[in-house]
């Protein structure tokens, strides 16, 4: 047997309603549309957020307060503890991207103050939090917003 054999059995291949053929084929003159109005016309749709001339719902409900969501800073957050076990003397965005520490050089990198570092490293970020900061300086390294 072949795929090209197939073939789907007559039960479900059933005659295409064909509309406007005259009365006596039940959808003559007006096809099984209804007299009149808008849906009887071509061209016509149901809209899903149509309710029928109501005042629809994002009118009826009240709009409160403001978002700041288009414009918001999505950082990719680093450990220190991911830092730290990549053995290099400077690190930045690039050096993250090709050690897998991150995934896009696109989206900024904040450092966070997650683990301990031990060792002085020169650490190249659009972001620190104040203790991984911190922590960078007191091992004797870096922290370079840029």
């Amino acid at each position: 047997m072949k795929l090209s054999d197939l073939k789907a059995p007559e039960s479900l291949s059933k005659p295409r309603k064909r509309l406007g053929r005259g009365d006596a084929s039940g959808t003559g003159g007006t096809a099984g549309r209804g007299n009149k109005g808008y849906h009887s016309r071509s061209g016509s749709k149901r809209r899903t957020w149509f309710e029928g001339g109501q005042m629809p719902l994002q009118r009826r409900v009240p709009k409160r307060g403001f978002t700041n969501a288009r414009f918001k800073n999505e950082y990719q957050n680093v450990s220190l503890s991911a830092i730290s076990k990549l053995d290099d003397e400077k690190v930045d965005v690039a050096t993250m991207l090709e050690k897998g520490v991150i995934k896009s050089a696109a989206k900024p990198v904040k450092v966070l103050a997650n683990g301990d570092i031990e060792r002085a490293v020169e650490v190249y970020a659009h972001a620190f939090s104040a203790t991984a900061a911190e922590k960078i300086e007191k091992a004797g390294g870096k922290a370079i917003v840029g």
